[in-house]
Protein backbone atom coordinates (compact mmCIF):
# COMPACT_ATOMS: atom_id res chain seq x y z
CA UNK A 1 0.00 0.00 0.00
CA UNK A 2 1.51 2.91 -1.30
CA UNK A 3 0.26 5.92 0.35
CA UNK A 4 3.57 8.40 -0.56
CA UNK A 5 3.14 12.25 -2.04
CA UNK A 6 3.92 10.47 -5.17
CA UNK A 7 1.61 7.94 -5.44
CA UNK A 8 -1.18 10.66 -4.51
CA UNK A 9 -0.40 12.68 -7.08
CA UNK A 10 -0.22 9.55 -9.63
CA UNK A 11 -3.22 9.00 -8.54
CA UNK A 12 -4.61 12.65 -9.26
CA UNK A 13 -2.62 13.09 -12.42
CA UNK A 14 -4.16 9.79 -13.72
CA UNK A 15 -7.64 10.55 -12.67
CA UNK A 16 -8.16 7.98 -10.15
CA UNK A 17 -9.96 9.59 -7.88
CA UNK A 18 -13.01 7.95 -7.78
CA UNK A 19 -13.95 9.39 -3.95
CA UNK A 20 -14.00 12.46 -6.18
CA UNK A 21 -17.69 13.65 -6.20
CA UNK A 22 -17.47 16.57 -8.64
CA UNK A 23 -19.09 18.78 -6.17
CA UNK A 24 -19.23 19.65 -2.42
CA UNK A 25 -20.48 16.74 -0.59
CA UNK A 26 -24.79 17.22 -0.05
CA UNK A 27 -24.01 16.88 3.97
CA UNK A 28 -21.68 19.37 4.20
CA UNK A 29 -23.06 21.86 1.97
CA UNK A 30 -25.79 21.93 4.07
CA UNK A 31 -23.79 22.46 7.28
CA UNK A 32 -22.12 25.23 5.83
CA UNK A 33 -25.14 26.79 4.62
CA UNK A 34 -25.93 27.08 8.76
CA UNK A 35 -22.49 29.12 9.20
CA UNK A 36 -22.95 32.71 9.60
CA UNK A 37 -19.24 33.93 11.46
CA UNK A 38 -17.64 34.41 7.98
CA UNK A 39 -14.59 35.62 9.37
CA UNK A 40 -13.70 31.61 10.98
CA UNK A 41 -10.62 29.98 10.13
CA UNK A 42 -11.05 26.78 8.46
CA UNK A 43 -8.93 24.34 7.73
CA UNK A 44 -9.45 21.27 4.93
CA UNK A 45 -7.22 18.47 5.25
CA UNK A 46 -6.30 16.11 2.39
CA UNK A 47 -8.55 18.56 0.44
CA UNK A 48 -7.97 17.02 -2.99
CA UNK A 49 -9.94 18.99 -5.75
CA UNK A 50 -11.77 20.37 -3.11
CA UNK A 51 -15.20 21.58 -4.21
CA UNK A 52 -16.28 22.49 -0.06
CA UNK A 53 -13.41 24.94 -0.36
CA UNK A 54 -14.34 26.52 -3.61
CA UNK A 55 -18.58 26.49 -2.31
CA UNK A 56 -16.61 28.07 0.76
CA UNK A 57 -15.01 30.65 -0.63
CA UNK A 58 -17.37 32.02 -2.97
CA UNK A 59 -20.07 31.90 0.17
CA UNK A 60 -17.53 34.56 1.78
CA UNK A 61 -15.75 32.49 3.92
CA UNK A 62 -12.27 33.76 2.91
CA UNK A 63 -10.57 32.67 5.95
CA UNK A 64 -10.14 29.15 4.39
CA UNK A 65 -6.67 26.61 3.98
CA UNK A 66 -6.60 23.29 2.39
CA UNK A 67 -3.92 21.13 2.86
CA UNK A 68 -2.95 18.16 0.49
CA UNK A 69 0.20 16.07 -0.56
CA UNK A 70 -0.52 15.81 -4.06
CA UNK A 71 0.47 18.94 -6.04
CA UNK A 72 -1.34 18.20 -8.86
CA UNK A 73 -4.73 18.57 -6.66
CA UNK A 74 -3.21 21.96 -5.16
CA UNK A 75 -2.85 23.39 -9.09
CA UNK A 76 -6.42 21.94 -9.99
CA UNK A 77 -7.94 24.30 -6.64
CA UNK A 78 -5.68 27.00 -7.89
CA UNK A 79 -7.14 26.77 -11.63
CA UNK A 80 -10.81 26.66 -10.31
CA UNK A 81 -10.79 29.22 -7.83
CA UNK A 82 -7.98 31.87 -9.29
CA UNK A 83 -8.86 34.12 -6.60
CA UNK A 84 -8.32 31.52 -3.56
CA UNK A 85 -5.12 32.93 -1.80
CA UNK A 86 -1.80 31.26 -2.99
CA UNK A 87 -1.10 31.56 0.27
CA UNK A 88 -3.79 29.66 1.78
CA UNK A 89 -3.02 26.33 -0.79
CA UNK A 90 -0.23 23.98 1.00
CA UNK A 91 1.17 21.30 -0.77
CA UNK A 92 2.50 19.25 2.66
CA UNK A 93 1.66 16.97 4.95
CA UNK A 94 -1.11 17.36 7.45
CA UNK A 95 0.59 15.97 10.05
CA UNK A 96 3.32 18.94 9.73
CA UNK A 97 0.83 21.65 9.99
CA UNK A 98 1.49 24.02 13.18
CA UNK A 99 -1.61 26.45 12.50
CA UNK A 100 -4.69 27.25 14.82
CA UNK A 101 -8.42 26.66 13.29
CA UNK A 102 -11.77 27.72 14.83
CA UNK A 103 -13.20 24.74 12.64
CA UNK A 104 -11.93 21.68 10.58
CA UNK A 105 -13.21 19.84 7.46
CA UNK A 106 -13.37 16.16 7.48
CA UNK A 107 -14.66 15.37 3.70
CA UNK A 108 -12.22 11.61 2.68
CA UNK A 109 -9.11 12.31 4.82
CA UNK A 110 -9.76 9.81 7.53
CA UNK A 111 -10.59 7.05 5.67
CA UNK A 112 -7.71 8.27 2.67
CA UNK A 113 -4.88 7.59 5.50
CA UNK A 114 -3.42 4.51 6.51
CA UNK A 115 -5.63 3.25 9.79
CA UNK A 116 -2.47 2.80 11.71
CA UNK A 117 -2.43 6.68 11.59
CA UNK A 118 -5.91 7.36 13.61
CA UNK A 119 -4.80 8.46 16.60
CA UNK A 120 -1.93 10.50 15.32
CA UNK A 121 -5.11 12.17 13.32
CA UNK A 122 -6.96 12.02 16.69
CA UNK A 123 -4.71 13.72 18.31
CA UNK A 124 -3.05 16.10 15.47
CA UNK A 125 -6.81 17.08 14.53
CA UNK A 126 -7.23 18.33 18.69
CA UNK A 127 -3.93 20.47 18.66
CA UNK A 128 -4.88 22.60 15.72
CA UNK A 129 -8.30 23.04 16.66
CA UNK A 130 -8.73 26.57 18.84
CA UNK A 131 -9.88 26.05 22.16
CA UNK A 132 -14.19 25.83 21.43
CA UNK A 133 -12.94 24.89 17.96
CA UNK A 134 -14.91 21.86 15.94
CA UNK A 135 -14.54 19.06 13.59
CA UNK A 136 -17.18 18.72 11.07
CA UNK A 137 -17.63 15.94 8.33
CA UNK A 138 -18.22 12.77 7.06
CA UNK A 139 -16.43 9.06 7.88
CA UNK A 140 -17.15 6.22 5.82
CA UNK A 141 -19.70 3.93 7.97
CA UNK A 142 -18.99 0.54 6.27
CA UNK A 143 -15.88 -1.74 6.78
CA UNK A 144 -14.04 -0.69 3.15
CA UNK A 145 -10.58 -2.09 1.49
CA UNK A 146 -8.42 -3.43 3.61
CA UNK A 147 -5.17 -3.17 1.12
CA UNK A 148 -6.02 0.73 -0.16
CA UNK A 149 -7.91 3.59 0.70
CA UNK A 150 -10.71 4.36 1.70
CA UNK A 151 -10.44 2.46 4.86
CA UNK A 152 -13.80 2.19 6.40
CA UNK A 153 -15.11 2.08 10.04
CA UNK A 154 -18.01 2.07 12.03
CA UNK A 155 -19.83 4.20 14.95
CA UNK A 156 -18.38 2.14 17.59
CA UNK A 157 -15.00 2.29 16.66
CA UNK A 158 -14.85 5.69 15.70
CA UNK A 159 -16.68 6.60 19.05
CA UNK A 160 -13.78 5.02 20.65
CA UNK A 161 -11.05 7.20 18.75
CA UNK A 162 -12.25 10.24 19.14
CA UNK A 163 -13.82 10.51 22.51
CA UNK A 164 -10.99 11.42 24.56
CA UNK A 165 -10.14 14.66 23.03
CA UNK A 166 -13.88 15.71 21.24
CA UNK A 167 -17.45 15.85 22.79
CA UNK A 168 -19.21 13.65 20.30
CA UNK A 169 -22.31 16.32 19.30
CA UNK A 170 -23.44 14.06 16.87
CA UNK A 171 -22.38 10.92 14.87
CA UNK A 172 -25.33 10.11 12.99
CA UNK A 173 -26.41 8.54 9.36
CA UNK A 174 -26.20 11.08 6.76
CA UNK A 175 -29.79 11.34 5.45
CA UNK A 176 -28.39 13.26 2.19
CA UNK A 177 -25.39 11.27 0.78
CA UNK A 178 -24.76 11.65 -2.64
CA UNK A 179 -25.61 8.60 -4.75
CA UNK A 180 -23.62 5.41 -4.15
CA UNK A 181 -22.78 7.02 -0.58
CA UNK A 182 -26.10 6.50 0.69
CA UNK A 183 -26.63 4.83 3.72
CA UNK A 184 -22.45 4.19 3.72
CA UNK A 185 -21.89 7.72 5.77
CA UNK A 186 -22.24 9.69 9.27
CA UNK A 187 -22.09 13.02 9.22
CA UNK A 188 -20.18 13.97 12.54
CA UNK A 189 -19.89 16.79 14.63
CA UNK A 190 -17.06 16.95 16.90
CA UNK A 191 -16.16 19.88 19.83
CA UNK A 192 -13.03 19.75 21.34
CA UNK A 193 -12.14 19.14 24.34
Amino acid sequence: MDLSENAWDNRYLNNDIAWDLGEVSPPLKAYFDQLTNKEIKILIPGGGNSYEAAYLFEKGFENVWVVDLSKTAIANIQRSIPKFPPSQLIQGDFFDMEDSFDFIVEQTFFCAIDPSLRADYVVKMNSLLKPKGTLVGVLFNVPLNKEKPPFGGNKAAYMEQFKRFFEIQKMEACYNSFGNRKGRELFIILGKK
